[in-house]
């Protein structure tokens, strides 16, 4: 056992089965390394607010060197191997990490902060894209097309697009790495990963596990770095043709910014601000559980979280009551804890964010139903109790800011087409949420709300087959579905003439 792992057994009582899926290093240009001088950066475990593990902190150089060693990789992999091959080698990466998911959760619980079984449907959630391309990437058909000149054939060929930079959040550390790197490995591509530093060791051990699967080293790099400039390598190198990223819309337009100057292919998965309806003739008990869903789950730190939840007037009272039963069933501690449903926020930043919504809430009229503080008994864990307002209003700073935490606001409205003006009464549009029984206002609003998916009944739409991505300032591009192998792409035109 490690020494990293044998203290990561001792001090949180959960020993992997594997422990050298614990990696505290860098993988760059086909090697595991330290970081230059040894530099490391802190990682901490959120319930606790101290130290879980430190990570190798690595400079724009290596950077660098993981991107040239990618372009090399990339070129031959792709020579090399046919899409049913590709296919494969994702097929078995597939297996190895749900043959480990026991280990990945653990690690993915403790960096993160959501709760064990959280972490096992995230690590089941990350293992299904790469099922789902390891069959994409045989479906990559191009076209033979009618010319308009006599004695020619068209036909378009879909080609890998080159080394890929990979940017990804902590929020879900396990699922955003392969629901962008199994598209581009499915295409043929290489990808030089940026992970959280908030939450590397996700990253790091899928990497591995990619690695015994026969992925070439010198196809997927990990490079842990808190250097903003190492990472902006990765928007403008020009080596990498292809920007994905994660994360909040502010450096989302920096980074495309800095990826226009080499015109790079880009894809921007964004802030979001998602509205949750609750039409007078809705399943009350249906959406106070979809409410539960998509506004509590991992602590409310989803990018598709319900932000703004629009309930009926002549229904609000109820819903309210229906909702702070099931809230106030939720237990909050350590992940990794038995019987724990609620894990901390990521860190004191986030608690802060939360304080100063609610706090804005109540000032400006907001009734609080339940939880409103920090609680006690938790130690110096980043925790805040999961926590409902009632009678929000349109000049309180949760209706236009994104709180990316356990708090549900609730808005009345006595309207469809007010409470449809006022979901799209936003710069963001990633995800729609609403409950209805009329099959015909079900088709329209769906169609009405300005934003990327929409949930129909249901709180939770996330899924390898669906496709996931959002407009406005939510950003463009989409991830998942038969839409995610193009983003890796490039459509070739052929133009075959008589030769004579």
């Amino acid at each position: 056992m490690s020494a990293a792992a044998d203290d990561f057994a001792k001090r949180y009582s959960l020993k992997l089965a594997d422990p050298s899926l614990l990696i505290t290093q860098g993988l760059v240009a086909g090697r595991w390394r330290s970081a230059p001088e040894d530099s490391k950066f802190p990682v901490y475990e959120p319930a606790s607010g101290t130290v879980l593990l430190e990570c190798a902190n690595f400079t724009r150089n290596e950077i660098i060197e993981a991107i040239q060693s990618a372009e090399t990789g990339q070129k031959q992999y792709f020579k090399s191997t046919t899409a049913k091959e590709r296919g494969a080698l994702l097929r078995i990466w597939h297996d190895l990490i749900q043959a480990n998911k026991e280990d990945l959760a653990g690690i993915l619980s403790l960096e993160n902060g959501k709760t064990l079984e959280e972490a096992k449907g995230e690590v089941a959630y990350a293992a299904s894209f790469v099922a789902w391309f390891s069959e994409e990437a045989t479906r990559s058909y191009g076209d033979v097309i009618p010319s308009s000149y006599r004695h020619t054939t068209v036909m378009t060929f879909k080609e890998p697009v080159g080394v890929c930079g990979i940017i990804t959040p902590w929020n879900f550390p396990a699922a955003m790495i392969t629901r962008k790197i199994a598209p581009a490995l499915a295409a043929g591509c290489s990808v030089v990963i940026k992970p959280p530093s908030e939450t590397p060791f996700s990253a790091l051990a899928l990497a591995e596990l990619a690695m015994r699967a026969g992925i070439p080293s010198t196809v997927i790099h990990v490079v842990p770095t808190k250097d903003r400039s190492a990472a902006s390598e990765l928007a403008t190198n020009p080596i990498v043709k292809k920007l994905s990223f994660t994360g909040s819309t502010g450096v989302g337009k920096y980074l495309a910014g800095l990826a226009s100057q080499t015109m790079k292919k880009v894809s921007m998965e964004l802030g979001g601000n998602a509205p949750f309806i609750v039409f007078e003739d809705a399943d009350l008990d249906l959406a106070a559980l979809g409410a539960m869903q998509c506004k509590f789950r991992s602590t409310g730190q989803t990018c598709v979280c319900a932000n703004r939840i629009f309930i009926h007037r002549d229904v609000v009272d109820t819903f309210a009551e229906k909702l702070k039963e099931r809230v106030q069933q939720l237990k909050l501690g350590l992940g990794i804890a038995t019987g724990v449903t609620q894990g901390p926020l990521v860190n004191l930043a986030a608690v802060k964010k939360i304080e100063s919504h609610v706090e804005d809430a109540l000032k400006l009229g907001g009734e609080l139903v339940c939880g409103g503080k920090r609680p006690t008994g938790l130690g110096e864990g980043y925790f805040y109790e999961p926590t409902i307002v009632k009678n929000a209003t349109p000049d309180m700073i949760v209706s236009r800011d994104e709180t990316f935490g356990p708090l549900a606001a609730i808005f009345p409205f006595s309207d469809e087409d007010d409470v449809v003006e006022q979901a799209n009464e936003t710069e963001f549009g990633l995800a729609s949420y609403f409950y209805s029984k009329d099959v015909h206002r079900c088709m329209r609003v769906a169609r009405a709300l300005e934003s990327g998916m929409v949930g129909v009944n249901v709180g939770m739409m996330s899924a390898a087959e669906t496709p996931f991505g959002g407009v406005k300032e939510s950003g463009y591009g989409r991830e998942g579905s038969k839409y995610g192998l193009d983003e890796y792409q490039t459509i070739k035109a052929v133009t075959l003439g008589p030769g004579q």
